[in-house]
């Protein structure tokens, strides 16, 4: 006679580890990869904090995008504790994870202990729809999602950097977006800036990428900054954002950015451009080099001219912009591995990429300073670095 299905379940049980909802606990961000099994709309009702979600229905596919490392500490949860037994059952016979359990009881005894339960931001239908290829990532997910839904972001420009960086944004779902230009759509922009079409020519930058950003996405609100970025204004603009996309095009600007992100401790993911190159970079106030670490002085204007008078590649800086809209989903999301303390340069004609190593200047005037000490409290006063980059040049 064959075995009943509850026989079957209690003889894989018996082979797999399991693990009490104390022992779990006490592990909690210590190195164990948590995995929850269960279907999604289980998830959307609770789970353990820290964990990722990949339905027992996909596990053999995405569990890897959750646990890249066969050797890691993985430990499995569902509702009771027998889908994740299957599951670790799987993933120590068939897949090759070499450390896998199953915790006993599953969500339900974690709740009966009285542990901590995070209940995620629940999407839309509508919203399920539009974002349902991120939603299948282990490394973005619903959570993710709604932490997109909730970011916000700031671009410094709606140029050529700030107009596919913002479109991509907008199509992936963050919820704020600021741009600070105080240009006009110009006839010589199309060439590169494609959030602007010809019929908006002579329209505010800031008003021709809103129009464009509400025709992809509605659900993003978009704040506009017709002004130019100043000491003056700088730290009142910037406050509250959690990433600034850097598409300025002068050092004395950046510079200044500098100061007041490292002040407040907000991220920039910053980008240039110049015929067919292009660089980027993260810098993340603290936990890497800040760009005076990269660019203790500007280099000589013969070595750095503008894109006006040296000309660039019309998709450059889509190619460009798109790795920072690609930068800015890790810093939110917290998926991968973002670039920081590394410089990535791109060489469009012979289609290459090199990596190099930035390092923190222990000696640098403005990330080695107290964050309190850079520029005035009150009056919000920086250094001369039109002055400032003039004597360098």
């Amino acid at each position: 006679m064959s075995p009943s299905g509850a026989e079957i379940i209690r003889q894989i049980k018996s082979q797999v580890q399991e693990v009490d909802p104390a022992e779990v606990s006490e592990h909690l961000g210590n190195g164990i990869v948590l995995v929850d099994v269960r279907e999604s709309e289980e998830w959307d009702r609770g789970h353990l904090p820290g964990a990722v979600h990949v339905p027992r229905s996909y596990l053999e596919s995405r569990i890897e995008g959750a646990a890249p490392d066969r050797n890691a500490r993985v430990v499995l949860y569902c509702a009771s504790g027998q889908r994740s037994a299957l599951a670790a059952h799987t993933l120590s016979e068939l897949l090759g994870y070499a450390n896998v359990a199953s915790m006993t009881g599953g969500i339900t005894l974690w709740k009966d202990r009285g542990y901590k339960v995070e209940v995620p931001a629940v999407l839309t239908p509508q919203q399920k729809d539009r974002y349902g290829r991120h939603l299948l990532l282990p490394e973005i997910g619903a959570e993710g999602q709604a932490k997109l839904l909730g970011a916000k972001v700031l671009l410094l420009g709606a140029g050529g950097l700030g107009s596919p960086t913002a479109l991509y944004l907008a199509a992936a779902g963050v919820g704020t977006l600021g741009i600070v230009d105080d240009d006009d759509v110009d006839l010589s922009n199309l060439q590169r800036q494609v959030i602007h079409t010809t019929d908006r020519i002579g329209t505010p930058k800031v008003e021709s990428a809103a129009r464009a950003i509400a025709e992809l996405n509605p659900d993003v609100d978009v704040v506009q900054y017709r002004t130019r970025l100043d000491a003056s204004n700088i730290m009142e603009i910037i406050d509250g954002y959690d990433v600034i996309v850097d598409g300025v095009d002068n050092f004395p600007t950046r510079y200044l950015l500098n100061d007041a992100t490292v002040r407040l401790g907000i991220p920039v993911v910053s980008a240039s451009i110049l015929g067919f190159d292009g660089q980027l970079s993260v810098f993340k106030p603290h936990d890497g080099p800040c760009y005076r670490c990269l660019y203790p002085v500007p280099p000589p204007a013969e070595l750095a001219p503008s894109c006006g008078a040296n000309g660039v590649l019309g998709v450059l800086p889509g190619t460009m912009g798109l790795l920072q809209a690609t930068e800015v989903v890790k810093l939110v999301t917290g998926a991968g591995e973002p670039l920081v303390g590394r410089l990535l340069l791109y060489e469009a004609l012979g289609a290459t990429f090199t990596e190099l190593k930035v390092r923190r200047d222990p000696e640098c005037p403005i990330c080695s300073r107290p964050p309190e000490e850079i520029g005035d409290e009150e009056m919000g006063v920086f250094p001369d670095y039109e002055a400032f980059c003039a004597a360098a040049g």
